[in-house]
């Protein structure tokens, strides 16, 4: 895995990639993480060599919208979290604060309810990171 960055670093980008790096060992299973501002920028990230970070940021902050506003339409409450599931893997789209959004692609491997408690975890921290 390559640690991604765009031309415009945010200054917690080092403290936010390190991290990612430490959700990324948690499990063999995960394969890639990023923390993106709502508005679909990269913050850090850990991914794939093949992964366009940019494209991929502009798109989890896209889903993570619709999926707030899906949530508020039918009065379900301020929403946590979004569970993507495919045939190779998942991903996980967590709130990590009100400006940041913490994605976690992994296997269909992974043991849902620890990936679930361990992403909470890590955009608690991105949270604390990006607020002081």
């Amino acid at each position: 895995m390559n640690a991604q960055s765009t031309e415009n670093t945010h200054p917690r980008a080092s403290a936010v990639r390190s991290q990612l790096r430490e959700l990324n060992a948690f499990s063999r299973d995960v394969e890639a993480s990023a923390a993106i501002t709502t508005d679909g920028f990269i913050i850090g990230a850990v991914l794939g060599s093949g992964v366009d970070a940019d494209r991929f940021a502009a798109m989890c902050a896209s889903l993570l919208a619709l999926a707030d506003r899906a949530a508020q339409e039918i009065a379900r409450g301020r929403l946590k979290q979004v569970l993507i599931e495919g045939d190779t893997g998942l991903m996980l789209l967590v709130h990590a604060g009100n400006e940041a959004v913490l994605a976690v692609a992994a296997r269909p491997t992974v043991n849902l309810g620890m990936i679930f408690l361990e992403a909470r975890k890590a955009a608690q921290k991105i949270r604390t990171t990006l607020e002081s």
